[in-house]
């Protein structure tokens, strides 16, 4: 994530100093990214009478690359350059009209190509050429345990921060889009008092609407100190949220923890260091995995494991016999903490 951090804010200096290329190929399956580049390009290396008559926007799908080549050879008309933007670029059925293009581009066009959820082959020689004349960036998606340093940086830059619960919450029911992360994260930032410069869990369920009490993460925490009581207010308040927490869902998390827990008996050093490294976790959650290897040794994990596995075939209609989706998950609780 370092890396394609880096890269985007040159680009983004870039732009803003003017230093413009000639050809953007922006790529990848994290659109966030592409969105950011091309949104930046689109509103801002033209004024609004300029864009009038020097910014054109097409789509992948609706035109052809000879269309796209000819429309980058125009001279602009009322700035030092003309923007020709392509989104959907990956609908674009036949590349090979660019490679004359790639090779004299006019350094009076800026085109841009937003290619989302996925690359094209990398060996082609326009691909490669554009490597040399313009700029290509990869916007790859980010893993899980990445989200946690990315959401702090984000609201670092807003000059915010937030509880570890936030983080984890916001995780679990956004993921790994960024798209809807940062809107969610500004949603908080637009609705947090002025002299507040710290985000609470109160402050995300009053206005997201997450539950700070009955998520996967408070569940994980009852399992760990085997609190019957509270894991089944839980279960209870998923069986009657169904759209806001899907089975499906609550088992991937679970899943998840239950395989870090198994590997964490087996791994030689259980220096917090080592732990955060090899499972990929923020350093704050090593506790929550020493404390669940107590209270479960490396037998019962492998059999929790496995009753995961068997309640989430049974939730997709595998020997159910139309048992409803929270009865198994009490089901499943009262396996993992007997």
């Amino acid at each position: 994530m370092a890396k394609q951090g880096i890269y985007y804010d040159q680009i983004m200096n870039d732009l803003r100093r003017n230093v413009f290329k000639p050809i953007y190929l922006l790529m990848g399956d994290e659109p966030y990214y592409i969105d950011k580049i091309s949104d930046e390009i689109q509103n801002n290396v033209l004024d609004e009478s300029q864009r009038e008559f020097d910014l054109l926007v097409v789509y992948g799908k609706d035109t052809e690359m000879t269309t796209i080549v000819n429309a980058a050879k125009r001279y602009p008309m009322m700035s030092p350059v003309q923007v020709v933007i392509v989104k959907e670029a990956q609908l674009i059925k036949d590349w090979e009209p660019l490679q004359y293009y790639v090779n004299k581009p006019l350094s009076s066009t800026i085109l841009v190509f937003c290619y989302k959820y996925g690359t094209p082959d990398k060996r082609k020689k326009w691909v490669l050429d554009i490597g040399k004349t313009g700029v290509i960036f990869d916007s790859e998606k980010l893993r899980d345990y990445e989200m946690s340093a990315w959401i702090t940086q984000y609201l670092k830059n807003k000059s915010v921060t937030a509880d570890e619960k936030v983080i984890v919450m916001l995780t679990e029911f956004l993921g790994t889009d960024l798209s809807k992360m940062a809107n969610e994260l500004d949603k908080l930032l637009l609705t947090k008092p002025a002299n507040v410069t710290r985000i609470t869990p109160e402050h995300v369920e009053k206005n997201i609407g997450i539950s700070k009490d009955f998520n996967v993460f408070e569940l994980q925490a009852a399992l760990i100190n085997k609190d019957v009581l509270k894991a089944n207010r839980i279960i209870r308040y998923f069986a009657n949220n169904k759209k806001a927490n899907p089975m499906v869902v609550v088992l991937s998390q679970l899943f998840s923890f239950f395989s870090n827990v198994m590997m964490y008996h087996y791994l030689p050093d259980k220096s917090q260091g080592t732990v955060a490294s090899e499972l990929k976790i923020n350093p704050y959650f090593v506790k929550d995995f020493q404390k669940a290897a107590q209270a479960y040794n490396a037998w019962k994990t492998m059999n929790i494991i496995s009753d995961i596995r068997e309640t989430d075939a049974r939730g997709k209609g595998v020997e159910s016999n139309g048992v409803e989706d929270g009865d198994l998950l009490k089901e499943l609780i009262f396996k993992i903490m007997h």
